[in-house]
């Protein structure tokens, strides 16, 4: 089974902006929202993909991913509910690990999440500078949450 381990963060500055290695756009949506599986289809720039999710559990969950073609992303998009999430993602390396920080737009304008992924929950990492209050366990941070409900009270 492949395990996805990921911590996020809101982000307080713009400082990464100065020092990412990689930049691109993002659109995703989903086809199913289930609190026990989600079904998301994302187009990043040129590459389309396909992915499960199983539940989340702390910090952990089981993920599986397929590149699909560019043409059934964008129709899929079109299927998804009720919200496609529109962002910006910057890749950050600090302190040996990449963060990936996401700038939302549209309805979710003004929000900027950070996020690291890692091969055990307790591996030791440090906070970037741009890295303020930890949401991992914030169900209203789950991109899946936010396509339906929107930016949540901070």
């Amino acid at each position: 089974m492949a395990v996805e381990i990921e911590h996020k963060y809101l982000v307080i500055n713009d400082s990464y902006r100065n020092c990412f290695v990689s930049k691109y756009e993002i659109a995703q949506g989903y086809l199913s929202r289930d609190s026990h599986r989600t079904v998301r289809v994302r187009l990043c720039d040129d590459k389309a993909c396909l992915t499960i999710k199983g539940i989340t559990q702390n910090d952990s969950r089981s993920e599986y991913e397929y590149s699909i073609p560019h043409k059934d992303a964008e129709e899929l998009l079109n299927l998804c509910l009720p919200h496609v999430i529109y962002k910006t993602r910057y890749v950050v390396t600090f302190d040996g690990f990449n963060w990936e920080i996401d700038e939302f737009h549209g309805s979710l304008e003004g929000l900027v999440i950070a996020e690291i992924e890692l091969s055990a929950s307790e591996q030791k990492y440090t906070l970037p500078p741009f890295v303020g209050s930890n949401v991992t366990n914030d169900s209203r941070f789950y991109n899946s949450n936010l396509s339906t409900n929107g930016l949540p009270q901070l």
